[in-house]
């Protein structure tokens, strides 16, 4: 929504709320059913304030309250708190921006050189995305520590099928035959007998560029 409308919409919320404020709840008068109902519409439309408040971006700047307290002009949020709500487009869900890392300096551990390190579920898949600088480890004790390189790394989770993507590989795995011996190679290491145990259709053009498979579960 652009700024107009949106000072639209709250001054029509605002005088709503006023309306069922003044009108069915200012008054001293015992909890009847009806009042019960306006109770719950009022705070029906203060669930709407909050969503129509996400939306704000706070454009005429902030006042301040009596109590001291800076609140947008337009939504009267409170500068500095926390959304409780997350709006998603109906069409197109975007959530956050893309991060990549934005630093040189290799840091002590992976803690002060992380970026982003979040995870969602959605709709029974997860999602997760791990962002950080290059930072010092230890794969065998603190006398022998390595370099770890910056990386951006999203990994989504389905039914047993994990695909990760970063900077450099592009990474398939299924979740079963735990316990065995992993073994890796190019396909030209391996005999044509052995080519039969794969699945895999691969995608190319005419000049056999390499444009992506498709895995047979």
């Amino acid at each position: 929504m652009d700024k107009e409308h949106i000072k639209k919409e709250l001054k029509k919320l605002f005088k709503s709320m006023d309306f069922i404020s003044k009108r069915f709840l200012d008054k001293e008068q015992p909890e009847t059913k009806e009042f019960q109902t306006y109770f719950n519409i009022y705070q029906q439309l203060g669930l709407a304030w909050e969503f129509l408040g996400l939306q704000c971006e706070h454009w005429d700047g902030y006042r301040k309250t009596r109590d001291k307290k800076e609140v947008c002009k337009i939504c009267g949020k409170v500068k500095g708190v926390d959304d409780r709500y997350l709006i998603l487009d109906s069409q197109k869900k975007v959530i956050g921006k893309k991060l990549m890392p934005n630093s040189k300096k290799t840091f002590e551990n992976k803690k002060k050189a992380t970026v982003l390190n979040d995870t969602i579920k959605f709709h029974g898949a997860a999602l997760s995305v791990d962002v950080h600088n290059s930072y010092k480890s230890s794969l065998f004790g603190d006398k022998h520590k390595i370099n770890i390189a910056d990386e951006r790394i999203v990994e989504l989770k389905e039914s047993g099928v994990v695909c990760s993507v970063d900077q450099h590989l592009i990474n398939v795995r299924f979740d079963k035959n735990k316990g065995k011996k992993k073994y890796g190679g190019f396909l030209w290491e391996l005999k044509k007998e052995q080519l039969k145990h794969f699945p895999v259709i691969f995608e190319f053009d005419d000049d056999y560029n390499f444009l992506g498979l498709r895995i047979l579960r």
